[in-house]
């Protein structure tokens, strides 16, 4: 217990030794901004998120709490009550969280759904890059200032528009009547604008730490030193950054570029130190805070529990024979639904698995849900391995959804090789199994079938009401434990031709 209460309050030595060096300094002052991002509902650690927060406010005078976006979608216990992503939201309003902006999965329930709930969030939600005129859905600011001992923040949020294209990831319906212009070219113009505004400026950006990189990049190429003491074309201190579950700490043209992984396993403490009467930033730093060193704090840790207490989500809806791996549970989801609608193939993405394992033994409804959360339906189509080709050639070559690119990213019930050239990019895929020119019935999801790049829809259609994860249930009440085969059949190989 003792070493736990001393890993508890290590981070808080960046607090005092920024703080120890202030009070050497003519007219220093310390800003620390905490951040997280792609929570995705995960709320276990969110009492643990709570102490870490009180801990540094009780530090540090001039504390700013951010979130980078996808604050649900992940979780049962927070996705499937009564109004879907509340219990999340209702947790970041009692923390005090000061500013937000979008992500992709914040659109999951449509955007109408959260039109309305953002009407709960008592901190900025803010995005460049989303322009609306819909009645159903409000626009939002662009940016959001705020206050601190003096100093004054600017907040810019944007969110990826790459996957859609044009839009985030997920199912165009979501975004009809809603625009997401280029999220670099609006983080430029508003900085643009707020710079001589504030003190500190702060991009809050669901891009991805690829695409925030860049950005950083690009401006840091055409800049020359502005009299802040940062760079004219990437006028940002700072980037809090999410999407792409990565942990990011990098100075790229003098602007910070940050990211604390996924599930609320970190929170993100970067310190800014000003100086002078025109509070010019002299330094800032990054510090990743692992939150299983912090005890959890009430009322959070209570409220949490009885979020978790659901009876029928607890329920246990079958076995596991052995443990399953993510390629084990993407294999067994596309065997699933390969079976459910008796095609000779099943097919699922890497991406719609968001669980990594599932243990042998009771698998209850909750971990269901979890490692499926989005209610995709299953679709199916008639298609000859040349078409099925071209989808997996597109996917592995993908320039604009880049995070997902350059990976074995369908999962199939039949094996398949991937070949490549030297510079990594896909020339062919053999089926040993399937036969050339011969049309087989294939099952996939609907987000692959709605939104992958060389689809033909034309021989296919969207089973409605037919779930991915209701067919996972009732695979496990079949009353036989499942097994699980964790061996991967799809592989990737670099081509021996010059």
């Amino acid at each position: 217990m003792v070493m736990k209460r001393r890993r508890r309050f290590m981070w808080l030595a960046i607090c005092v030794a920024a703080l120890a060096v202030a009070a050497n300094l003519p007219r220093e002052r310390t800003l620390v901004l905490l951040s997280t991002n792609d929570m995705h509902a995960q709320i276990d650690r969110f009492p643990q998120l709570a102490a870490a927060v009180a801990a540094c406010r009780d530090t540090a005078d001039n504390v700013v709490l951010i979130d980078a976006g996808d604050r649900w979608t992940g979780n049962p216990y927070v996705d499937r009550t009564p109004t879907p992503g509340m219990p999340i939201i209702r947790l970041m309003n009692r923390l005090g969280y000061d500013a937000a902006t979008l992500g992709n999965h914040e659109f999951d329930h449509g955007q109408a759904y959260l039109g309305r709930i953002i009407d709960s969030m008592e901190f900025a939600v803010v995005c460049a890059n989303l322009k609306s005129d819909t009645c159903t859905f409000p626009q939002l600011p662009p940016y959001a200032i705020i206050e601190r001992g003096g100093i004054r923040i600017g907040l810019v949020g944007v969110v990826t528009n790459y996957e859609g294209p044009g839009h985030p990831a997920g199912h165009a319906s979501s975004f009809a009547g809603l625009e997401f212009p280029d999220p670099q070219a609006m983080a430029a113009k508003y900085a643009e604008e707020l710079r001589s505004q504030v003190d500190v400026l702060v991009l809050v950006s669901h891009m991805g730490d690829d695409r925030d990189e860049e950005f950083l990049l690009g401006s840091a190429h055409r800049a020359d030193k502005d009299e802040k003491g940062g760079m004219a074309g990437s006028p940002y201190d700072v980037v809090i950054g999410g999407h792409t579950h990565e942990v990011r700490n990098s100075l790229i043209g003098g602007t910070l570029l940050t990211q604390t992984g996924k599930n609320l396993n970190n929170v993100g403490a970067t310190v800014i130190r000003l100086r002078g009467r025109k509070r010019k930033v002299v330094d800032r730093s990054f510090r990743l805070i692992d939150l299983s060193n912090y005890d959890a704090a009430e009322p959070y840790a209570s409220e949490v529990a009885a979020c978790e207490a659901d009876p029928e989500l607890n329920r246990p809806t079958g076995r596991f024979a052995n443990g399953a791996g993510r390629p084990g549970l993407a294999g067994w989801i596309a065997r699933t639904i390969a079976a459910a609608t008796r095609s000779e193939v099943g097919f699922y993405h890497w991406g719609g698995v968001r669980l990594d394992t599932i243990p042998a033994g009771e698998v209850s409804r909750a971990q269901i849900y979890a490692l499926e959360p989005f209610d995709t339906e299953v679709a199916v189509s008639r298609m000859t391995p040349e078409e099925l080709r071209r989808i997996i050639l597109a996917k592995y070559n993908d320039s604009c959804n880049l995070k997902e690119a350059h990976r074995l990213d369908l999962v199939a019930t039949t094996p398949y090789t991937i070949v490549t050239d030297a510079a990594d990019r896909a020339v062919d895929v053999r089926f040993p199994e399937l036969r050339e020119g011969r049309a087989c019935r294939i099952a996939f999801n609907d987000y692959v079938f709605k939104n992958y790049a060389a689809v033909d829809r034309t021989n296919g259609q969207v089973l409605d009401g037919v779930r991915v994860n209701e067919l996972l249930l009732k695979d496990l009440e079949n009353g036989q434990p499942v097994a699980i085969d964790n061996r991967p059949i799809q592989t990737v190989e670099v081509s021996e031709r010059r």
